[in-house]
Parts: structure tokens; sequence; C-alpha cells
């Protein structure tokens, strides 16, 4: 490839220069038994041109080959690529663009080519005029002629590459030509040095051959500058005519840029891991971006991987069953081609690792004098030494990358397995996993079945490493090797009856953080109902009591590994002592030679005997957690047979079901709907009735297939919408939720918003339909969540819809226009079945169910109802009374006039609808921040995920290591790990400097003190390491206790709008993910990084003593690896933020699906999520495939680095004269340089990994800085014990907004509301009341004015104070995990029989007695086990049971029936009579009895008096409601009194 014959001439003279020099200059001196003269004599071949014109072939011969060996490479691969692309449209386009591209050729590119054509017409000369060699050298023809045919090839081939980059349009050079410009530069300029040298010591004339060498270097060095920039000189710029007016946009753009460079890597660049070097380019030059990182490789995307796994499990279902042992065969199946591969990388590095310790006995003979075959064979040995490092480092790296790839793969696999069953599991099996428990499998399950696959490797490595220790222990000690083989056979298993502790202590720890999980997602979920009850504190301690048991398991489980520690650094010497024991007592001959060789292999017993523990410890914690998903996915899904799916040209039915019986639970005797009978032809208007708990929603649920069948059949032709009780919005924006993964339709879309009353509200937001809806849309009123959902299944333009009772959430006028909007408007042709509790909307029904006791009682129509008179006039008969109530208040009120009509005029009603048109355009502005908040400001509610930039701070390291004790015990801890390294040093010194050189020698101390001496030392080393792995497990656990305890304290104590603005999913994933890294990993990784740095000072120290210029090479090198490290962390440091990050998306998109199951189901949009959940999936795995990329990237060059700094010693060892150094100290050096590469790898490695470790500290800390709300209690303003009294409340000016950027939502209230008075809130949607209501409750804070309770301004006094004596009945009701009696009564503070009282009361003792528990009857994650209308009913008897004297009722009668309205009104009166009461209801009647009305509109009070005297006004705005309300009703009268 250079001029090499050209300067392999020079270099045989030089060589003969050499020794002239030496003897001409002294510096050898004449004598002829000079030491280094005689030393430099042994290997003369040194001094023959053949020997070098040789090794110019081979060097040659490998580059050839090398390039051979890509091109082959690639080629195949290209062949690969085109056998599986059926359509080359992706080359055709490719080839388009390159035509449109136009090159541009730089001079350096040109000069390139003319150094190249130039040295190769050197090297043709040279061969031409071969006979000139004779003149030379002495050395024979053939070679001469073989090494300048080789350079003629070689630079041929070379001149042919670079001629080829203008046809490849390669504007990087490869690495192969780099590598052999820099080397032959530098193999140039060493010849010139030499013959410089040579010519002056000589006082020779500069001949041909140093005018070729100095030509050649010249040429060289421009190669060389080339080459370390690393560009060709070529350029392109785009000149095409036939782009595309309009661009493609900047996210498209942004998906266009990303590529996959590690599945475009040459051999050379996987191997080296190259392939990483731009990302690092970019990484290093600014902080990287989620469009910076390349994509994953075609093989290693998530969809490809899920249909993978999926072919595989359904293949070994229908061959053995679904069981664990099957889903365990699965992904086995899955993982093994990979894992193979895996398998022999780590065999091959196993066995490298041995090469080391078996030659250290030959280097100590030959060190001693043993050179019958000169120095050559010193060479051989380093080579040999060096050969093996390189290979277990090329090994090492390609396994441990190959099974974290192989880990990302099936994690890929299982979270979109596990996502895809949670989609299809029935009700009874959601019921046994939670939420918060289905987390825990993805972040933490998944997580330990990955690490698995990691150390599934040791496996087979382990029986290698024990037969090589022991191969190469009998080669030293003879039978003394088997005592050393029994010692480690007994430590192992010293670590299995640990094993199986850890094992159970890793279940208990999984329990218990499930159940912290599970409760953390239930209060999480509740948040907001836990401050207006101020229970918040109580849930605290409860997470806290938790935390506590999981805490206890926790360090049963670290003090376990720190016995294991301690084992694993206590082995060496153990197993040393004991075969060294053996061998004395069998009066085998230790030699140092024997010694060092012996303790070189117990330290490499050391990984084996470490990795078993941990081996058991990680399959132990892997098999829990893959039993744990096993079960899961065995678990019960929806029966694809529940349903028929008829098509709709063989049928005028839509829904048929024929004798049908369906439960909830399969095994109760008491099926939840019996003896179902119902027809619905298409395009009939079904209602469905009946009281709370009748089974009116369950019966929808059957229709869908939700609900188990037990007996019948169900028919339904057509697609189906639903819209659930519960509405279900997904974070995103409105025209999302809407669209719902379907193609925008402007005209459709449009006449959907219409007829679902949300023109007006769209117009309001700043940002219209593109505004952006909070979590589980918190930022939204009940009425606008609802008329998405209801927009949702319109825009669907479904056969079928299924409604569940939607109208219940919006007021009077919203609902009427619902109605005849949509129902009976936009749907007209369509099937609708409707569940309702608002009789005004039965008598347009084709058909009515009246359900009872999970029966229907009666179908038909209105009127036919009536006349049956067998339970539908109960219905009726209520709705009635309530009308009726509305109806006297307004007639009593109003003057009576002969000229007015019974009805209103056309003209009135012209009138009232204008105005209801205009106020309908006022939108909710009520909770943490409105919907159109922060277009203008920060242009979205739900920000991105908070992420650092840049390096971890200073402050993260301090807070981190000053948390417990002010880092007193940090010191501590040094100490220990600093005497342990010198007792293990001096112990180790020991042997090699006691030990005699040969058997014949005679020993410098007696054996018995000998061994004495070292067993004291070890026994003192170990004794460091157990006290040092206790300090860290200790300091471990109690600093990750108090970082819990801190950020849980912030959570809960933050203010609303900081849960109104963060999905669930963030802080779930700190609360699981990143505390399990405080728990296990940060301590023992930030321990590492001072550990790791006190041993290679140790190292060095040893090594020093017999080689001190290794020191003045590690200087540098350690520079180097100090730069390589700088250049790592920034790109390292962002994927592994980017990582994190790209984590919570997953959770929060499973949590949201789980959430909306049904609906996801009843629209057929499972396959959507499904891909988005493998998109999410994908995000992930790219910055951290990238990230443990990187990883390996740094890890190689430093392994790299250290097998130099090796190379170095070793060389210098070998060249140094006999007898110039202790053979048995330099034997001991070069057994501590065995692991130099890995110590030096260590301390980078845990330096890096450490960091983005901290990334979790960093991020738990930005929780533990949320600014919390006022405080809990005022100590110096608390109010009276009987606070609040009478219940008067003053306001004054008051004025509330969600944010300053924000305008006022209230507007200057003022009024006093007189205690022990009932208060009706009224206004159209959005109008104030529930803001008012949070006002008061000080879920919002008022920005300017005061609210006074009993003449307590509660903007003084705790919140706990204030929330814990006012009561509320809250619009959407929760209930939590548990019991029937912990629901109501948290705190337990009243008897059992006052909770039986409150349960009849709510018309829910009855039902509760029905079960064999009673009291304790469960109630499962969310309350999904009780109707929504029930979940109310115990809202209600909280409050019954609190008892304050200020109750407030947010629409709290919304879901259940008339009848069951008012008896809870009745009971309310009865038991809240002598109390202040506020009542918000969309139900007039409800506060048609109230002592006062408030009427708000536009954040102000706009009316404020008693019923009456507004009544007195037909221009108010609360008569235009109850004229509103009769008008609706008017109807039905006629129809009820016909």
């Amino acid at each position: 490839m250079e001029r090499r014959t050209l300067y392999l001439p020079a270099l045989a003279r030089t060589s003969k220069r050499m020794q002239e020099m030496f003897l001409h200059r002294g510096l050898l001196g004449d004598s002829s038994d000079s030491t280094i003269l005689l030393y430099l004599q042994k290997w003369p071949e040194l001094y023959s041109p053949c020997f070098w014109m040789s090794t110019s072939a081979l060097i040659q011969l490998i580059f050839i080959m090398s390039i051979l060996a890509q091109f082959l490479f690639k080629k195949i691969r290209w062949w690969r690529q085109r056998l599986k692309t059926a359509t080359p449209e992706s080359s055709k386009h490719s080839h388009q663009e390159q035509k449109n591209a136009d090159i541009k050729l730089g001079i350096s590119y040109q000069a390139c080519k003319a150094c190249c054509l130039l040295i190769l017409a050197t090297h043709v000369l040279m061969a031409s005029f071969s006979r000139l060699h004779e003149r030379l050298s002495d050395c024979k023809y053939p070679p001469f002629i073989l090494n300048e045919g080789l350079q003629v090839l070689s630079w041929l081939i070379l001149s042919l590459a670079v001629f080829s980059f203008q046809k490849t349009k390669s504007e990087q050079l490869p690495l192969i030509i780099r590598s052999w410009w820099i080397f032959s530069f530098l193999q140039s300029i060493t010849s010139v040095v030499f013959d410089l040298r040579s010519i002056l010591s000589a006082h020779e004339y500069i001949g041909y051959e140093e005018w070729i060498d100095l030509f050649t270097l010249v040429v060289c060095t421009y190669l060389f500058a080339i080459s370390a920039s690393g560009k060709t000189g070529i350029t392109f710029t785009d000149c095409s005519i036939t782009e595309p007016l309009l661009g493609p946009s900047v996210g498209q753009q942004a998906e266009a840029k990303r590529s996959c460079p590690y599945g475009r890597a040459s051999l050379l660049e996987l191997v080296t891991f190259s392939w990483m070097n731009p990302v690092f380019a970019i990484g290093y030059k600014k902080p990287l971006e989620k469009n910076n990182v390349p994509d994953v490789d075609g093989k290693d995307s998530a969809e490809i991987l899920s249909d993978s796994f999926k072919r595989i499990i359904d293949d070994v279902e229908r061959n053995h069953g679904l069981s664990t042992s099957s889903i365990y065969r699965a992904m086995f199946l899955f993982i093994r081609r990979k894992a193979i591969i895996n398998a022999g990388f780590a065999v091959l590095s196993a066995s490298a690792s041995y090469v080391g310790p078996s030659l250290i006995s030959d280097l100590v003979k030959f060190l001693r004098g043993e050179r019958q075959y000169g120095l050559k064979r010193g060479y051989i040995l380093a080579v040999a030494f060096l050969s093996a490092k390189v290979v277990e480092t090329i090994a090492q790296r390609q396994w441990i990358f190959g099974a974290r790839q192989l880990g990302m793969r099936l994690r890929a696999a299982l979270i979109s397995h596990i996502y895809q069953k949670g989609l299809r599991l029935s009700c009874s099996s959601r019921q046994k996993h939670t939420s918060g428990e289905i987390i825990n499998y993805m972040s933490v399950d998944i997580q330990r079945i990955t690490d698995v696959i990691w150390y599934t490797n040791y496996i087979w490595m382990l029986p290698i490493q024990l037969s090589l220790a022991v191969f190469v222990l009998h080669q030293n000690l003879g039978v003394g090797a088997w005592a050393g083989l029994a010692a480690t056979l007994a430590i192992m298993a010293c670590n299995i009856p640990l094993t199986r502790m850890q094992k159970r202590l890793q279940a208990k720890i999984m329990t218990a953080k499930d159940n912290r999980m599970k409760a953390t997602t239930e209060v999480l979920r509740s948040m907001k109902i836990l401050k207006l009850q101020a229970w918040d504190m109580q849930y605290l301690q409860k997470l806290e009591a938790l935390r506590s048991e999981e805490y206890n398991w926790l360090w049963r489980s670290v003090r376990l590994s720190a016995l294991t520690t301690f084992i694993f650094w206590g082995s060496p010497p153990f197993i040393s002592s004991i075969t060294f024991g053996s061998c004395i007592l069998m009066g085998i001959p230790l030699t140092a030679g024997t010694v060092l060789s012996a303790l070189a292999t117990f330290r490499m017993l050391q990984d084996p005997i470490f990795t078993l523990p941990d081996l058991l410890s990680v399959f132990a914690q892997g098999k829990v957690s893959a039993d744990r998903v096993a079960k899961y996915l065995q678990e019960e899904e929806l029966k694809c047979d529940a349903v028929t799916e008829v098509p709709r040209n063989v049928t005028d039915y839509d829904v048929e079901i024929d004798h049908g019986i369906f439960s909830w639970d399969l095994e109760t005797t008491c099926p939840t709907l019996t003896d179902v009978e119902l027809k619905v032809k298409r395009g009939m208007k079904v209602a469905i009735c009946g009281m709370v708990g009748s089974g009116k929603s369950s019966l929808l649920s059957c229709i869908l297939g939700e609900m188990p069948k037990l007996y019948g059949t169900v028919r339904v032709s057509g697609s189906k919408a639903y819209v659930p009780q519960t509405a279900w919005i997904l974070s995103g924006n409105i025209r999302d939720n809407i669209l719902f993964g379907n193609p925008y339709d402007k005209d459709k879309y449009e006449k959907s918003i219409q007829a679902c009353a949300l023109t007006k509200d769209l117009e309001m937001f700043s940002n219209g339909d593109l505004t952006e809806i909070g979590e589980r849309g918190i930022n939204m009123s009940g009425g606008q969540k609802q008329r998405i959902q209801l927009a949702r299944s319109v825009y669907e333009d479904a056969d079928i819809y299924l409604f569940d009772d939607p109208f219940s959430a919006v007021d009077a006028h919203t609902g009427s226009q619902l109605f005849k909007d949509c129902v009976m408007g936009i749907l007209k042709d369509k099937t609708v079945l409707y569940v309702t509790h608002q009789v005004e909307f039965l008598p347009v029904a084709d058909l009515i169910l009246v359900m009872q006791d999970g029966k229907i009682m009666q179908k038909g129509k209105f009127d036919e109802l009536l006349q049956q008179n067998i339970g539908f006039e109960a219905i009726v008969g209520a709705h009635s009374q309530a009308l009726e109530s509305v109806i006297n208040a307004e007639s009593s009120s109003r003057i009576p006039s002969d000229n007015r009509k019974s009805a209103d005029s056309e003209d009135e009603v012209d009138t009232e609808n204008e105005t209801d048109d205009q106020l309908q355009g006022i939108t909710k502005q009520e909770s943490a921040h409105d919907v159109s908040q922060d277009i203008s400001q920060k242009g979205r509610l739900t920000q991105d995920e908070e992420r650092e930039k840049g390096g971890i701070g200073k402050k993260v390291y301090w807070a981190y290591l000053r948390a417990v004790h002010g880092g007193a015990l940090v010191p501590v801890t040094i100490a220990a790990q600093s005497f342990f390294q010198i007792f293990q040093v001096a112990s180790n010194y020991w042997m090699a400097w006691a030990s005699p050189p040969t058997s014949a020698t005679t020993p410098t101390v007696r054996l018995g003190l000998l061994f004495s001496v070292y067993i004291a030392l070890s026994m003192g080393s170990a004794l460091c390491v157990f006290a040092r792995s206790m300090l860290v497990s200790l300091i471990g656990l109690l600093t990750s206790q108090k970082f819990f305890k801190n950020m849980l304290h912030c959570i809960l104590h933050a203010p609303m709008s900081f849960f109104d603005s963060t999905p669930t999913g963030r802080i779930l994933n700190r609360a699981s993910n990143d505390q399990s890294v405080l728990d296990l990993e940060i301590a023992n990784k930030l321990g590492w990084c001072v550990f790791s740095i006190i041993q290679i000072l140790g190292t060095i120290g040893v090594m020093s003593q017999v080689a001190w210029p290794v020191f003045a090479i590690f200087v540098p090198v350690a520079v180097v690896c100090f730069l390589c490290q700088r250049y790592y962390i920034p790109t390292a440091r962002e994927l592994a933020r980017l990582s994190q990050i790209q984590r919570a998306p997953i959770l929060h998109h499973f949590a949201e699906s789980l959430a909306g199951a049904s609906s996801i189901r009843a629209f057929g949009q499972k396959d959507r999520f499904r891909k988005a959940n493998l998109g999410l999936c994908d995000n992930h795995s790219r910055p951290w495939f990238h990230n443990i990329s990187s990883m390996e990237w740094l890890s190689f060059r430093l392994n790299m680095l250290s097998n130099f700094v090796f190379a170095f010693s070793l060389t210098l060892l070998v060249s140094l004269p006999e007898g110039f150094i202790n053979p048995s100290i330099a034997g001991l050096a070069v057994t501590y340089a065995l692991n130099l590469n890995s110590q030096l790898a260590s301390i980078i490695w845990n330096i890096c990994n450490t960091e983005n470790k901290m990334i979790s500290v960093e991020r738990i800390m930005q929780y533990s800085r949320i600014p919390s709300e006022a405080p809990l209690v005022v100590d110096y303003y608390r109010p009276p014990i009987t606070w609040p009294e009478a219940g008067t409340i003053n306001i004054r000016s008051l004025e509330v907004r969600y944010a300053e950027h924000l305008p006022s939502i209230l507007r200057n209230i003022s009024c006093t509301i007189p205690g022990r008075k009932k208060v009706g809130i009224v206004g159209r949607t959005g109008s104030g009341k529930s803001t008012f209501i949070q006002a008061l409750f000080r879920i919002v804070e008022p920005r300017e004015g005061t609210i006074e309770i009993d003449n307590v301004d509660i903007c003084k006094i705790g919140l706990h104070d204030l929330r814990g004596r006012i009561s509320i009945i809250p619009q959407d009701p929760t209930m939590f995990e548990g019991t029937v009696r912990g629901n109501l009564d948290p705190l337990n503070e009243y008897s059992d029989q006052r909770v039986w009282k409150i349960l009849g009361k709510c018309q829910l003792g009855d039902i509760v007695r029905q079960s064999p528990k009673k009291l304790d009857s469960a109630v499962v994650e969310n309350g999904e086990n009780w109707s929504v209308g029930q979940r109310q009913l115990f809202c209600l008897g909280r409050v019954l049971l609190k008892r304050s004297n200020v109750l407030v009722l947010d629409e709290a009668t919304a879901s259940v029936d008339s009848t069951t309205d008012a008896i809870i009104q009745e009971t309310i009166r009865e038991e809240f009579g002598n109390c202040t009461v506020l009542t918000i209801a969309h139900r007039i009647h409800t506060v048609i009895d109230s002592d006062l009305i408030l009427v708000f509109s536009e954040g102000r009070i706009i009316e404020y008096d008693t019923p009456s005297k507004l009544l007195e006004n037909e221009s108010s705005e609360f008569s235009r409601l109850i004229k509103e309300y009769s008008r609706r009703s008017h109807g039905f009268n006629s129809i009820a009194n016909s």
C-alpha cells in the first residue's frame, strides 16, 4: 500500500547503520560483553532485510484480504436486500435523486488521486528494475518480487477505490483506507528519521534511495492530512427542477432525515461500533433532540417483532396449549437464533480471558533467564498475551451488545403483547389486575425479564471458565488444583441458599411494590376528591405505610446482597488459602511462577463466582416477573362468539337477543340479566329506563359483547358506536378526539359538531378544535366531555348507536338541543339505543324498555306502557311531581292574565331561542386550567415532560451524597475500600516476594510464616470489603427512602393545577421506574466510581514497581480516555434522558387505553391503538438502542487503549536485560496488568453509567420542588372547634383566575348567603358555577376579594380546617378500591350501626345486605363493579356521615332516576334542614324549592333572590330556565294526561 519496498531496503540499510551508529557514538562501547549489545544480538533476524520484506508482505496481504472481505460483505447484503424487495421503487427514487444531484469534485480529491497514482507508479518502476535489489541487500530475489508485487496490487486497489468515490458519491473516507494512509505515513517518517541519522553519523552522501524515502514521505504526509479530516473532497448540490412546489411538512422532513446507520454498517463498523460516529458528531455539538436520533433497524421495529412473537405464541398455543411453560417456550423460540450467535461470542470471550493466566508461568521463567530461544520467545509471549486480550475485547463487546439488543427485542414484543391483551381482557379478568399492577408488568417485570437475557450467556460461560481455571491450576499446581476446585464449588454452593432467600425476598418486594403502585395510581386518579374531602394526608400515610412495608423487604434484600458481595471479594483469598495450604500439606512446591499464575487464575475465578449468585438472583427475579406476566397473558379474554355479526343484507333487525342470560360474575347463582328478549328493527329509537342498579348499562354491555353470556344468542347487524356514561377522553386535541382515527371530512365534521352543540364552544377556544384537552379531559366540564364523546360517535357514521345516559351531564336546554339535533336529527335514520333517566325523552321512542332487577319488566311505546299500569307509571309519576312543583312555582309567582295563553307565543319562543343560542356560546373555564388558556402563552395545557439539558449538575450529586447524615458515612466507606485494596495488594505482593523463584531455590521465609501472613492479610481485606458493602447498602437505601418521601410529600401537597397539566404516567414513571433505580442501583454505581479508581491506582502502583515507564505512558492514555469520556458523555446523557422520557408515553397511552377499552372495541379501533402502541415502543427503543450502542462504542475504545498499555508494559518487561528486575515482582505486575483493560474501562464506564443513572435522581428531584398549595393547618389562625355554626357565607369582590396570564373566570362576585338556607346555583354550561365551588374549597385561590364563613376568612385558615369542616358531593362520583365501609368511612370514625343507618338513607342498604360480606363487600378499582348511579349514592352517604353545617351538591343526582332523585332530595331536606346547602343542578326542579337562587352568567352573578321574586320578572334568566324546562316537558304532559 505504500512505498513499502522502497523503504524496506532502506530499513535493511538502517539496521546495519544502527549497529554502526551505536558503536561509533560509543553508546554501546566496544566491549563485546556489553549487556545491551548481547541483548540486541540475540535476535539477528531483526537486521535481516528478508525479515522486514516478509513482514511488509504480510501487512499488504492483510490489507488486501480486508478490502476483499468488505467488498464481498457489501455484495452479499446488496443481493439479500434485492431478493427481499419486490418492487425496487426506493432504489429508483434514490437513483433519481442522485441524477438530480450536482457533483462537485474538490481539489483535495483530485490531489488524492494524483498521490495514489504517483506511489503506484513508483512501485511499478521498482518492480521493473528489480535487479537493483541485489545491490541493496543479500536477500534472495523472490521475497523482494513478492513484496513489490503485493505493494503494486495494494496501491492499485487503493487507486481504484479512490476513483470509485466519484461513482458511489462518497463524502466520507472509509475507515480502512484512512487507517492504511495513517500507517503509511508513520512508516515513511520512521524510515526518513533513520536515514537522516545514519547519514549524519556515517557522513555519507544522500543516495537515490534516500530521495525516494523523502518523496514518499511528502506524498504520504498529504494523504495523512486527508485521512485525519475524513472527507473525500466530494460535495453535492441539489439542482433538481422536478421538486414539488409544496414541500413536506417539518415532521415529514424530520422523519425523512432519520435513517438507520446500524442497518447500513460494514463489518468493520459493526466490530468497532463506528456506525455511531454520526450520532456522536451531532450530540457533541448540541444537545440531541428526538428527531436527531436515528431509527432502529427494520428487524428491531416493534411491529415486526410483535407480529413474529404473535405467530410463535399462536403456534405454541396450538401445539401445547396456553400455559406458563408454553409462554416460556414462545420466548425461547423468539430469541433462539440471535441467542446462539451471542453464545458463540460469549464462549470465545471466556476462553480468551484464560490465555493470560496460563502464560504467566512461562513469562516468569523467561524473565528468570530461560532464554534458550532468545528474545523471540519473549516477543511471541507478548504477542500471545496481546492477541488474546484483543480477541476477548471484540468478543465481549459483541456478546454484551447482542444480549442487550435481544433484550430490547423481547421487551418490545412483550409490551405489545401485554397491551393487546389489555384490550381483550374480560371484565372479571380486568378486575383481577389493576392499572398499577399492569403498569408494573410493563415497567419493572419486563425489565427484569430482559435482564435474564443478558445473564443467560453465563450459563455456558461458567462451565468453560471453571474448566479452564482447573486446567491452568493443574498445569501449575498438579493435584493441588482439585483443592481449588473444591473450594470454588463450596463457595458456589453457599450462594444457592442465599439465592433462594433472594428469590423469596424479590417476590415479596414485587408484591409490596404492586400494592404501593396500585394505591398511588388510585390516589393520583382521585386527587381532586381527596383534596375536597381533606383526605389527602390520610392517603399519604397509607402510601407511606405501603412504602415502609416495601422498604423492610428492600432492606433485607440489600443486606443479603451485601453478604453476597462479601463472598465475591472474599472468594479469591479463601480459594487461594485452601489451594496453597493443600499444596503445602501435599508437598507440592510453590514457586513464584506457579503462585502468580494461580493468583491470576483465582482473580479470573472471581467472575464466575460472583456471576453465579447474580445469575441465580436475576433468574429468581426474572422467574417471578415472567410468572406474573405469563399469568396475566393467560387471563380470560372476551369471547369472540358472545355476539354474532349478521350481514345487513340478510336481516331487517339490527339487534336481536333471544333467551339471553348474562352475568358479570360467572360463578354466581344470580345472573345480572335474565330472560332478555329483544328485537330492534333498523332505524328504531329504543329508550332504556329504570331505577338505579336495574341493569340498564349492563344491557348495552351485552349488546357490545362486553358482558359474559351464559345462555342465549345475541345478533348484531352493522357497525357500532358507543357513548359510555363516564366520559372517556383521550389526551390530545378536540379534533383528534372527534375524528378518532377517521379521515377528516370537513362537511361531515361540521355537521357532527353542530349536532352536538359544540360549534359555539369551539369558536370561543383560542385554537378552535385544535385546543388541547388535559389528561382524562380534566380541564373540560362534564357536559363538554359528553358532547365531544357524542360528536365522536356521530362522526363515526355507524349503523347502531348505544348511548349510556349522556344527557345527564348537560343542562336542560343543552340536553333538549342534543336530543333534538343529534338523536332525532342527524341520527334519525340510524338505530339508536339510549339509556336515560329523563322521562321527557321517552315519548318519542319507538320502543321503551323498563328494567328492574336485571329483567326487562316492560316494553312498548310510551302510551302503551302507561296503560299497562305495572311499574312504568312510578317513573313517570316521580317526574310528573317534579314537573308539577316547577309549574306550580311558576304559576304562583306570576299575575294571572286572561290574555295569556297556556303555551308560549311563537314570537316569545323565537326570542328565547335566540337568547339561548347566544348564551350557549359561553364556555366553561372551570378547572385548574381552561382549555383555551395556553395557546397564546404556552401553547398547550399539557407541556412536554421536563427535560434537563447539559451535564448532571454537581448539586444533584451533592444532594444525593449529603442526604443521609450530611454525607458523614461517605468518607468511612471510601476508607474501608482503600484499606481493602491495600490489604489485597499486600497479600499478593507478599506471596510473589516470599515465594522461591524455582523449586531448587531456598525459600526466603518459612512456608508456615508465608501462609500465616497471607491469611492474615486476606482476612483483613475481607473484613474491609464486608464493612464497605454494608455501608453502601445502608447509605443507598436510606437515601432512596428520603428522596421518595420528599417526592411523595411534594406531589400530594401540589395544587390541582399540577395534576391537571401533568399526565399520570409521568408521575407513575418516577414512582415506579426511577424509584427502583434509587432503591437498588444508584448507591452501587456511585460507589464503584470511587472503588474502580482506587483499584486502578493499586494496579498502577504494582506495575510501576517493576516497569516505571508504564506510568509515563499511562498518563497520556488516561488523558485520551478522559477525552473519549468527555466526547461520549453529552450524547449518552441526552440519549438516556430521551429514553427515560419516552417510557412515560407508553404507560400513559396504556392507562388511557385500559380506561376506554370498551369504547375502543365498540368502535373497532383495536388495530389503530395497537399501532399507536407499537409506534411509542419504537420511539422508546430508538434512544435506548443508541444509548446502549454508545456504551459499547466507548467500552471498545477504552479496552483497546488498555490493551495498548498492556502491550507496552509487556514489551518493556521482555526487552529489559536479564537480571534487571525481580522476575517474581514482574510476574505480579503482569498478573495485575491482565485486569488493567477492564479496570480502566470500568472507571470510565462507571462514571458514564452513573451519570446516566443519576438522571433518575434528577427526575425525582424535579418532583421534589413542586410549588406547594397553601398550608394545611395555620396554627396561629385556627377556627373554633364548632365552626361553621350558622354557615353564613359572605363574598366580597371575588375574582378568580387560573393563571396570571389568563383572564378572570369569576369577575367581581359579591353576595351574602344567609346561614341555614338552601341556595340553588343555576346557569348555562360554562357560566362559572363550578369555579365558584372550587374557590369556596380553595382548589383555586382567589386573586382578589374575600370569602368569609361565619366571619372567618377562609383564605387565612389552613386548607384542612376549611375542607374538613364543609362537605361536597362532586359531579364525578369516585370510589376507591377496598370495601363498602372503607369507601364511606375511610378514617374509620363511625360505628357500623351508624354506617348501616346511612346506607339505608342512601337507598343502598338492601343492596349491601344481599352481599354475603355485607359492609366488607368488595369495591374494585374505580368502583367499576357498581353502577355510576350507585357510586353517586355512596358519595351522598359520605356527606351524611360527615354531617357538616355547609353542604355543596355539584350535580349530585345527575346519574340517578327521577324516583331515586326525589328520595335523595327528601333525605337531604331532612338531614340538612338546619344547614347551609348550595346546590348546582341541571334538573331545575331540584332547586325550585330553595330559599334563594343564585344565577351565574359569564362569570358574574346576574340574579340573586328568592325563586318567587325571580319568577315574577318574566325577563329574568331564571324565568327563562323555568320556561324552557316547562316547554320541553309540555309534549310529555299532553301524552301523560291523555
